[in-house]
């Protein structure tokens, strides 16, 4: 659907009033609006996604690259294009409960992931974080994962600010695999 810049009202036939917003429907999203998938309960048997994801195949997982302690995800709600996830493979839910070597592989893989996102989409900053807890906003408190997202110079635009929509203009399989192939080795 192209969004016109006109200031003529959507024509709407049946009930409500009419306004001056233009609509762009994302029907997918209603699954993670609905919490799909989401776990039932804090422990790993409890339908965790993180937990489930690396017994995928990369391609069906969207999983980028794999360590020994961790993994990088694609995120499947991104908040930009290449948005993506270092994740222990052990369930733990607070950044206090990694061991060492965890916490030394999930901040190398953050790095690769900044130089794999560089080279790939050429992402002129990041916002890198993790929500501890569902009170600070984590969506699935129980298993650990940090966000790595990139961002370009302009990427905040009327979409997102006006309109309270992101628009990515690439499949999440065609990311995957482009951040794959930019998967540094070593640093």
């Amino acid at each position: 659907m192209l969004l016109s810049m006109t200031t003529e009202p959507e024509q709407q036939i049946g009930v409500g009033t009419q306004d001056a917003f233009q609509r762009l429907w994302t029907p997918h999203r209603m699954a993670y609006i609905q919490g799909e998938n989401k776990p039932t309960g804090p422990g790993a048997e409890d339908g965790c996604p993180f937990c489930a994801i690396p017994s995928k195949s990369d391609e069906d997982g969207l999983v980028i690259a794999r360590g020994r302690s961790v993994y990088a995800v694609l995120n499947l709600y991104p908040y930009n294009g290449g948005h993506l996830m270092v994740v222990p493979y052990r369930h733990v839910a607070d950044y206090t409960d990694l061991d060492e070597a965890e916490t030394v592989e999930l901040a190398d893989f953050t790095k690769r992931a900044m130089v794999a996102l560089r080279a790939a989409s050429g992402a002129h900053g990041f916002n890198i974080g993790m929500n501890q807890g569902a009170v600070a906003g984590a969506g699935i408190a129980a298993h650990l994962h940090q966000h790595v997202v990139p961002r370009w110079g302009g990427d905040t635009n009327f979409m997102p600010v006006v309109g309270h929509t992101k628009v990515l203009p690439q499949l999440l399989a065609d990311t995957r695999k482009m951040l794959a192939d930019a998967w540094p080795a070593t640093l």
